[in-house]
């Protein structure tokens, strides 16, 4: 999702990335370090073996830190997106059946003055709120690409597209030519996955 924080021009905010090859024993520490309070944010990236010319093989690690610590307010990701829905029944239908998504119980679903439910997306979550939506169904863009959108990381693109498939449900490919898939909801919520 595109971040409405406009930082002043004079800051410096680009990540220091240092990329280097992990044996699973780093990893294992890199995965211990990331859970901390003072989390850095650690990504894990594969590299494909070239022996033609000699390239790496494994995994590697892209560590990055805040240049400037004046402007550091503890970033750590995102915790959820909230998605309207009309029938929170049928969007469950959806989320669970479909995707495959589970509830987070521990997510206070009886304190709001509205119906929802929290979903799990790996360590984070989709916030279904059943509210009058005010984005219409019709005259959207074909490809949620272009339209707003929440962004779920997936292992296998190809693997979700066999489940839309079988459930008969629209989707558009990626028009950049990367592994992501684009569908919607049941209130026309739009939702990208991309393959990382």
């Amino acid at each position: 999702m595109a971040s409405i924080f406009r930082p002043s021009a004079s800051l410096d905010l680009r990540p220091k990335v240092i990329c280097k090859k992990l044996s699973t024993r780093e990893r294992f520490e890199f995965q211990k370090k990331s859970l901390r309070k003072e989390r850095i944010n650690i990504r894990f990236c594969s590299l494909k073996a070239n022996k033609a010319q000699g390239s790496i093989e494994g995994i590697s690690v892209v560590e990055e830190k805040q240049l400037n610590n004046k402007t550091d307010y503890g970033v750590v990701g995102v915790h959820h997106v909230g998605l309207l829905c009309e029938n929170l029944e049928r969007s469950l239908k959806f989320y669970q059946n479909i995707l495959g998504l589970e509830i987070n119980e521990a997510r206070p679903h009886d304190k709001l003055p509205y119906r929802g439910a929290w979903l799990w997306v790996g360590s984070e979550m989709i916030h279904l709120m059943e509210l009058p939506n005010p984005d219409p169904l019709t005259g959207r863009p074909e490809h949620g690409g272009r339209d707003r959108h929440a962004c779920i990381a997936i292992r296998n693109v190809s693997n979700l597209k066999e489940i839309l498939d079988k459930a008969g449900i629209e989707y558009t490919m990626s028009k950049s030519g990367r592994p992501a898939i684009f569908t919607r909801d049941p209130d026309a919520n739009a939702l990208e996955f991309t393959q990382v």
